[in-house]
């Protein structure tokens, strides 16, 4: 079994499309895992192994490899590289200790690439940078690393160059001469030791002094400042034609840091945080960073990260803040859907654990002696969404299950029951998302669903004060109905919480306090259900003034009527309104479609707040706009931008709907109603 100092955690990162399945595929080969390289294109790879990767031809889901090299046990997690799955991505970081961050020569730095490689930064990983398809010959490569250089720092350093013949790679790191395709390796080798020497002090002034550093003395002060993120290593490789694929082997396995060599995670429990060293005779911490189902069982799986301690298949494992024990059962390691028992997973390890219900992404798993959570990064929020229903009527049960299953596996994805509108709403981070995520639930559920755009979630108020009366009689041969109610209402300040302000200013008993209850639960119901469109009413101030009861017949049903019809009453007088959600968007595109973004974003009653200029000539747009107008943004922005574009969003505030969006959101209403009562 290997040790914590032998293990070597990457995860591979990039746009879609950059190569990273490939390159995956072709580290399993070059290692004798596989017999044969498998493609993409010929849907036989490790890890694209769901029906619905095989078919669209691109990753949907993170999947976990293993194999050796150099007497090392290298674990690898492959992710979607597409903007639509970037949760995936986002989830495997904190279980890597270096984020090989993969750059298509022939596109360039895309807009993923950005996200990931900031993402791998703000969790303080260690970074490599590959530029793969380095065949690629309408590529101007020294004017890529520039590029590079100028998005992600100067820290970022060729550790081997293209061969002339572009049929291998020339070391810079070790060596000082070779025949590259550009630049030269000698001061390509200069740059890259003194940038390393620089992370130890004492070897920096030993340097300028003249000295000579032994390669023993480089070897590890680059493996140093590699993982304090002070140099940045580019390589070369052509994942197809396995070119440079041993060589950055070499580089993971000899100047990669091992989970003993970077800063321990910590472990974070409201103030006080805890460094979990890698020690498999500490104290037992992972973090589940992947939850997934076998394609053909339908198991789930949970991949764990081991941060300290030893997981065995007796272990009494705990997760979170729960105090009773868990039995992992048998303890595997992944080799995309296959998987193997292994005799225990130690500190620095990636095992998985099946069966398990109960485990979810971000949970910690220990033995009792720690607790508290693992930092996850934060990932976007889900604004793109779809109402849908059963084309079956008897599978709403089969759905929720369906549904629960799927939110497990996907951070970025999120389904609700608008309680308003009775609909069941699918988040997701845009229109491909929501597509595979259905297409998923077809596949493995036997599920067919039919879907429409959910309703936008606007609200009701009033706009100045006013009062209301209602008296509620009702004789109906016996005991009769009686209650009579008189109430002001006012404006309570914009996003009031609660959004109803209520008092009981009654004097004089002319209703009895027992009557109180009654009174507001009737004008609850119109708060929750509306009185202009079937919105929820919100920043209201309600105070009940005055009164009549009857001692015999004014019962709890009486008021409670008399109620809901003088808040009515009130509203009406009260000029009510609809309000909008209004949202902060964010959208990042290349500068030379501001101008046409800008004008889009104005036609959709935005407001654009500021820009901001990235590195690679790229901007980011800050504005503000109804939700209603961006709704579907996403293939708008695709469309505007040609996919370079991307976006997110969050709610802001509620704003007052223009008159002429109003009447056509009421007379929507009206149509609806009249339509259910035929």
């Amino acid at each position: 079994m290997a040790q914590t100092d032998d293990f070597r955690n990457i995860v591979l990162l990039g746009h879609g499309g950059c190569g990273k399945t490939s390159l995956a595929e072709s580290i399993l080969h070059k290692t004798g895992k596989t017999n044969r390289l498998g493609t993409v294109e010929e849907k036989n790879t490790v890890s694209d192994f769901d029906d619905e990767e095989k078919d669209r031809g691109n990753s949907i889901h993170s999947a976990i490899m293993h194999t050796k090299h150099n007497g090392k046990e290298i674990n690898v997690i492959d992710t979607p590289g597409y903007p639509d799955f970037v949760g995936a991505a986002l989830t495997s970081i904190p279980a890597a200790d270096c984020c090989v961050i993969v750059v298509n020569a022939a596109t360039g730095i895309e807009v993923n690439t950005r996200k990931l490689f900031q993402a791998a930064t703000d969790a303080g990983k260690a970074r490599i940078i590959i530029i793969n398809k380095m065949d690629t010959d309408t590529t101007d490569l020294p004017e890529l690393i520039k590029n590079i250089q100028a998005t992600f720092g100067k820290l970022c350093k060729c550790a081997n160059l293209p061969s002339s013949d572009r049929a291998s790679v020339v070391d810079c790191l070790e060596k000082a001469s070779g025949n590259p395709l550009f630049s030269d390796v000698e001061s390509a080798h200069i740059d890259l030791v003194e940038s390393a020497i620089e992370a130890d002090d004492k070897l920096m002034e030993a340097y300028l002094g003249g000295e000579t550093v032994s390669p023993e003395q480089i070897a590890a002060v680059f493996t140093k400042a590699l993982a304090e993120g002070k140099i940045i290593p580019i390589l070369f490789t052509n994942a197809r034609k396995e070119i440079g694929v041993s060589e950055f082997l070499d580089i993971i396995t000899k100047d990669a840091p091992s989970p003993a060599q970077v800063k321990p995670a910590s472990l974070v429990d409201g103030d006080k945080v805890t460094e979990m060293k890698a020690d498999p005779n500490g104290p037992l911490a992972g973090l589940v960073f992947r939850v997934g189902a076998d394609p053909r069982s339908n198991m789930k799986y949970a991949s764990i990260r081991i941060f300290s301690g030893t997981l065995k298949s007796d272990t009494a494992m705990m997760r979170n803040h729960d105090k009773k024990s868990i039995r992992p059962g048998h303890v595997l390691k992944n080799q995309g859907a296959e998987i193997a028992e292994v005799p225990a997973g130690v500190a620095g390890d990636i095992v998985t654990l099946a069966k398990l219900e109960e485990l979810q992404i971000g949970d910690l798993i220990h033995d009792g002696k720690v607790s508290g959570k693992f930092p996850m990064l934060p990932v976007p929020s889900p604004m793109f969404s779809l109402a849908l229903e059963p084309t079956s009527k008897g599978d709403e049960q089969k759905l929720g299950i369906a549904m629960e299953k799927l939110t497990e596996e996907d951070v970025c994805f999120k389904v609700s029951r608008d309680s308003q509108t009775h609909e069941l709403v699918i988040s997701g981070l845009g229109d491909l998302h929501l597509r595979v995520m259905l297409s998923k639930m077809e596949k493995r559920f036997k599920l067919s669903v039919t879907t429409k755009k959910p309703k936008i979630p606007y609200r009701e108020t009033i706009t100045m004060k006013a009062e209301g009366h209602y008296r509620h009689k009702k004789q109906t041969g016996g005991a009769g109905q009686f209650g009579e109610v008189f109430l002001k209402i006012e404006p309570a300040p914009r996003g009031s919480d609660p959004t109803l302000v209520f008092s009981w200013d009654i004097f004089g008993g002319s209703i009895p306090g027992q009557f109180e209850a009654p009174i507001l639960k009737g004008i609850q119901e119109i708060m929750e259900n509306g009185a202009v469109a079937g919105f929820p009413m919100k920043d209201i101030k309600v105070s009940i003034t005055d009164g009549k009861h009857h001692p015999v017949d004014s019962k709890e049903v009486a008021f409670r009527a008399a109620g809901k019809g003088a808040f009515l009453d009130a509203i009406a007088k009260a000029k009510p309104c609809l309000l909008e959600p209004i949202v902060n968007i964010e959208i990042t595109v290349p500068a030379d479609y501001v101008g046409n973004i800008a004008g889009d974003l104005s036609s959709r009653r935005g407001r654009v707040q500021g820009q901001d200029m990235l590195a690679g000539n790229m901007m980011i747009i800050k504005a503000q706009v109804p939700l209603s107008e961006v709704a579907s943004y996403d293939s708008q922005l695709k469309s505007v931008t040609g996919g370079q574009g991307s976006y997110s969003m969050e709610l802001s505030h509620y704003e007052v709907v223009p008159p002429n969006v109003q009447q056509q959101v009421i007379a929507q209403y009206a149509k609806t109603k009249q339509a259910e009562v035929e």
